[in-house]
């Protein structure tokens, strides 16, 4: 069996801050969490964790991925976007005009995410994190594709989608051209085998899925840093508690 993707996690200067950020935008439930310290649990069976992980570096330039959040209407999408900024958040502008429909934020440590219009038929059916939207080459989204075992549900013009066979959030990549990675990712995501799964089978496995193993400094830990064809850091965690 794959492994499962358990988290997508935010290297941050204030750990508590951000999720507090993040807890009240998604209407989340913030908990305590044996890898972070500080976690959001998913909303349904078939999300994912956001792990928030104390980190002394500064954000620069724009993150490799940001959250396309859904909207039922535009009263929605409105009460979206004040809810963010109540929260913290902030109007960005990353070029998008001002005939754009979808409304780009950033949350308190200037991550990028976008409150998407409704009508979207792309994220139709997605819940209200509709999309991770990416930048990176068409083979990170075959590569991830075949990591997670999630089909595609896009492949054109090099620009790829995945989606867990039980639907959810989709995972897109944009294609050329990608921009250089300078440095340590942000965001990156936590991936761990099912509990009778076997950790360094899944490394394995992905090594010959065209993933490296790396080290970024992490000494002595229980999980296994690794980086995707587009040089971008992934961990695989021991085998997830039943």
């Amino acid at each position: 069996m794959t492994c499962q993707l358990d988290a997508l996690c935010f290297d941050t200067n204030n750990p508590s801050l951000l999720a507090r950020f993040w807890a009240g935008v998604l209407g989340r439930e913030l908990v305590d969490d044996p890898q972070a310290g500080v976690a959001l649990l998913p909303s349904d069976d078939i999300g994912f964790r956001l792990r928030f992980l104390p980190s002394q570096a500064q954000k620069t330039g724009q993150n490799w991925t940001h959250f396309d959040l859904t909207s039922t209407s535009l009263e929605d999408q409105q009460a979206t976007v004040a809810r963010a900024l109540e929260l913290g958040g902030r109007h960005l502008d990353i070029g998008q005009g001002p005939d754009a429909r979808h409304v780009v934020l950033a949350d308190p440590e200037g991550n990028e995410f976008c409150v998407i219009e409704p009508g979207n038929n792309f994220l139709a059916g997605t819940g209200f994190i509709g999309a991770l939207a990416g930048d990176g080459s068409q083979e990170v989204g075959y590569f991830w594709s075949a990591a997670l075992g999630w089909p595609l549900v896009w492949d054109q013009d090099e620009e790829t989608a995945i989606q867990s066979p039980h639907g959810g959030t989709k995972i897109t990549w944009g294609g050329p051209p990608v921009e250089p990675k300078t440095g340590k990712e942000r965001l990156h995501f936590d991936l761990a085998p099912p509990a009778d799964g076997d950790q360094q089978a899944e490394v394995d496995r992905l090594v010959s899925l065209g993933a490296t193993r790396i080290d970024i400094g992490q000494g002595d830990v229980s999980w296994v840093v690794m980086a995707d064809p587009d040089g971008r850091e992934f961990c695989v965690l021991p085998p997830r508690l039943p």
